[in-house]
């Protein structure tokens, strides 16, 4: 990885604590490039740079694996805090993320992707957390779909401390409840090692999305922009991002808003996943 200019190791420390940075000083910030390089963007004081000095750039970029296109989105902890939230039940835009985006304070989302698998309601099929309330129970049970593709799993977290687990994993070790938490199927690396029941490239192809966590904390949430095969989709995660554990979120409904760049998917969605700036 190659630093485009040159950080202080205090600087360094900064941008990888977990804190936001202090109001009113002013703001370094790193923005990771698709050739795996960083880019510095330095800016003033808020209050006296012009607005397209200080605009913050997108947290996702596109990027290619085998030959397919995907968009790749990074929420960091320093930066980043992670919720849980609901599609609208009813409305013009029902089951959508837009439903979402026009109650949500103006500024304040770096992006939000659809959250897991869910029922004819739009309510989740598994384990769901929102703001410490356990609105679902976990799901252990056999069935047909994606999300019975055993071993699925949880991605969950508080704080800065987020996490992907298989179910059967979860349900022995975690005692606590996290402040977010969502559940769907199949998991797509476990431990370092792709899902068991994944050909290499199999014959069903869809837009996918899931999401991995790194050694260094760091969510990475991943569509597809074209239809792929769980294989390729899984090696993403594995051999570029490198995260031992990732969840599939869903197929075909998967849908992303990035309010960088005005992207807003129209996918049909229940529950959500929302990346806000701290």
């Amino acid at each position: 990885m190659t630093i485009k200019r040159t950080l202080s190791l205090a600087l360094i420390v900064s941008l990888a604590a977990c804190n936001p940075e202090p109001s009113g000083e002013p703001v370094m910030r790193a923005q990771l490039e698709s050739d795996g390089g960083v880019t510095v963007i330095a800016s003033d004081d808020a209050s006296n740079a012009p607005a397209e000095q200080i605009a913050l750039p997108s947290d996702c970029s596109g990027v290619t694996f085998e030959g397919a296109a995907f968009t790749h989105c990074i929420a960091d902890p320093a930066s980043h805090s992670i919720t849980t939230a609901k599609a609208a039940v009813s409305g013009d835009d029902f089951g959508r993320i837009a439903s979402y985006a026009a109650i949500a304070q103006p500024g304040t989302v770096a992006f939000a992707t659809n959250a897991g698998m869910y029922g004819d309601d739009l309510n989740a099929i598994g384990y769901f957390v929102q703001d410490s309330q356990r609105l679902k129970e976990l799901n252990r049970a056999d069935g047909e779909g994606n999300f019975h593709m055993k071993p699925n799993g949880v991605f969950f977290g508080s704080d800065c401390n987020w996490r992907v687990l298989d179910t059967d994993t979860f349900f022995r070790t975690i005692g606590d409840r996290p402040q977010f938490g969502t559940q769907s199927g199949p998991m797509l690396v476990i431990n370092g090692e792709l899902h068991p029941d994944f050909q290499e490239n199999g014959p069903s192809r869809a837009i996918r999305n899931g999401v991995g966590v790194d050694a260094d904390g760091k969510a990475h949430f991943v569509i597809s922009d074209e239809p792929v095969s769980f294989g390729v989709f899984a090696r993403y995660f594995r051999d570029e991002l490198q995260t031992p554990n990732a969840l599939y979120l869903d197929g075909n409904v998967s849908s992303l808003w990035n309010p960088a760049t005005g992207r807003m998917d129209t996918g049909r969605v229940g529950p959500l996943l929302v990346v806000e700036k701290k």
